[in-house]
């Protein structure tokens, strides 16, 4: 029973995030930048909500006597509003099916940053993973028609997010997640401020905005929770093979919803991915059977 809620708690929080630009696009008159602030400040309120809920405000006050713990949350808060905004702006802007190869080329993209940072040994299998899907971002650079900073940008930005919250002085991630999002609070609701004094807040002066907003916390925190509850409940490797579910569905979307075209260099490079994520997935398998997980 507990595997199974595990399951359908891991399907939930990648399908949420999977069809979140369905959400992002509905609202998207929102400029990105005022986009960006309701939803980290919703997501503070939310979060508040839940740790009261939880009677988790005893962890927060002993998290801010740890200097370093606070240090690498705000670090991680600003990588996290990065990612967001650039995430926001793309799937808002006609860029869904390169955000799905971002979000396909980031556990790749988590393993490089651990052998180049970390000093960690590679297999031979995902060291083949590896290069094939370099090779595959390659081609589309060279022979596509622009360069995937998208893709690369938040691939990057969200391995370097995931580094910093596996530190042994991380934050747990309920209460990590809303330390980085009150560190991004403070400018952002100075923003939204600034905008609704100058009456230029396009939530505030579309009342028919007011009843959907909101969710842009709730978007953000709900997945979280999700995945929390199956991340205690499954094995690591199979919330691992679920994780590709979100840019699959992105791709879909991108695709047959919102028509968005793919060249002759994106499709190598998506099938150069998923050949690498398929080698990559397939030697984790191995692996954790070998160990008995």
């Amino acid at each position: 029973m507990e595997f199974r809620r595990g399951i359908a708690a891991g399907i939930a929080a990648y399908v949420i995030w999977g069809g979140s630009p369905i959400y992002w696009n509905v609202i998207r008159e929102v400029p990105p930048p005022e986009l960006l602030a309701w939803r980290v400040v919703w997501a503070v309120l939310i979060l508040l909500l839940v740790l009261a809920a939880r009677r988790r405000f005893g962890v927060l006050r002993r998290l801010a006597r740890q200097p370093r713990t606070l240090l690498l949350s705000v670090a991680a808060g600003c990588l996290l509003a990065l990612n967001w905004g650039l995430f926001l702006w793309s799937v808002t802007s006609g860029h869904i099916v390169e955000v799905s190869l971002g979000y396909y080329i980031n556990p790749l993209m988590s393993v490089a940053l651990g052998v180049v940072i970390l000093r960690e040994q590679l297999s031979r299998a995902t060291r083949i993973a590896v290069s094939i899907a370099a090779l595959g971002v390659g081609v589309m650079t060279f022979a596509g028609e622009q360069f995937p900073w998208i893709a690369l940008s938040l691939a990057v930005s969200f391995a370097l997010y995931g580094l910093l919250k596996k530190q042994p002085d991380a934050a747990p991630p309920l209460e990590g997640l809303l330390i980085e999002a009150a560190t991004v609070a403070v400018p952002v609701g100075l923003y939204l401020m600034v905008l609704i004094g100058q009456n230029q807040s396009v939530v505030v002066e579309s009342g028919e905005l007011w009843g959907l907003i909101p969710w842009s916390g709730a978007i953000t925190v709900a997945p979280l929770l999700l995945f929390g509850i199956a991340a205690q409940r499954i094995p690591l490797s199979t919330v691992g093979m679920l994780q590709y579910l979100a840019p699959t569905i992105q791709l879909i979307l991108g695709v047959y919803l919102y028509e968005e075209s793919v060249s002759g260099a994106e499709m190598f490079g998506f099938a150069s991915v998923w050949l690498a994520l398929g080698i990559f997935a397939f030697d984790g398998i191995v692996r954790s059977r070998a160990s008995g997980v």
